[in-house]
């Protein structure tokens, strides 16, 4: 929990686009001082501008989040500059669909290396600053948030690649808040779980390491990718929308911070067959006519 941001220091990965450019927005008007991290040096860049045009105290730098030793010069950077922070917000992430079985090593270990690595490097090289700051000065808050998704509760298919990344997001982050309830009262951790909203991660083949940027992708992956990018489209939820639920979770201590909580039917029918013991719900049953198209393209593509 953080009851008055003022004067804090937010540590923001993925800062370039989507909710880390949105949350560094926030935190440069509530007069923050930000880390900016992105892999994307132009997106990086011109966030960087408008922070510091805003008036904020602007330290950035090009990270690639999967990278242990970029993420440590980070976390020196950020502490040289500007001592252990308050927000730490593991957000970077990157999409990657198809059939489960199709996905390369080489997209097993882009997308874990971000999504998954990305957020242990942020826990394991923050929190202990901030527990440390916590137990120098009793009035220290601090709280950490990691982006996960509504993937990371359900099981979409098409999608497992990404599906196993948030399901590891969830669980970290879920027991990095039982942990810290263990030995502080003074910070405190949310998850992220966003649904279908605009942040640029259909097209996160934009940022694919230099070995992989020829790949074609799989039939599957470009009905997935078609299928997202129809989704995100259409979505009535901005990134900005989403920004502001992360900064009023962390100021009301909520750990599940969601952006479309009308879903949540979708994660009951998917708990309720596993505590009946039933097999997997259909994940299309409230929009069956998406199941039967995505059945025909698939069946028709392999």
């Amino acid at each position: 929990m953080i009851t008055d941001f003022k004067g804090k220091t937010a540590v923001l990965t993925g800062a370039g686009s989507g909710f880390g450019l949105e949350c560094a927005r926030i935190g440069a008007k509530l007069g923050m001082n930000l880390v900016l991290a992105d892999v994307q040096q132009d997106a990086l860049d011109k966030a960087e501008a408008e922070m510091k045009a805003a008036g904020a105290p602007v330290l950035a730098r090009k990270v690639d989040v999967s990278n242990a030793q970029q993420m440590e010069a980070l976390a020196a950077a950020a502490f040289g500059r500007f001592g252990a922070p308050h927000f730490v917000f593991n957000n970077a992430g990157v999409g990657s669909g198809g059939l489960i079985w199709e996905n390369s090593v080489q997209d097993w270990e882009w997308v874990l290396g971000v999504n998954v690595w990305g957020v242990i490097h942020g826990v394991r090289l923050f929190t202990p600053m901030m527990l440390e700051a916590a137990k120098k000065d009793p009035s220290f808050q601090g709280h950490i948030v990691n982006t996960a998704s509504m993937a990371g509760l359900l099981t979409p298919p098409n999608m497992g690649i990404y599906n196993v990344s948030k399901h590891a997001v969830v669980s970290l982050t879920e027991t990095l808040y039982q942990d810290l309830r263990l030995v502080s009262e003074q910070v405190g951790a949310s998850v992220l779980c966003p649904y279908f909203v605009p942040t640029g991660i259909t097209h996160s083949d934009r940022n694919r390491p230099g070995a992989m940027a020829g790949e074609k992708p799989t039939k599957s992956q470009l009905i997935g990718r078609a299928m997202s990018e129809k989704a995100v489209g259409s979505g009535k939820v901005t990134a900005a929308d989403v920004a502001q639920k992360v900064f009023d979770g962390i100021a009301s201590d909520n750990f599940y911070i969601f952006s479309h909580p009308q879903a949540l039917g979708n994660v009951q029918s998917r708990m309720e067959s596993i505590v009946q013991i039933k097999n997997p719900a259909d994940p299309f049953l409230a929009r069956p006519e998406i199941g039967v198209k995505l059945k025909e393209q698939l069946r028709a593509a392999v």
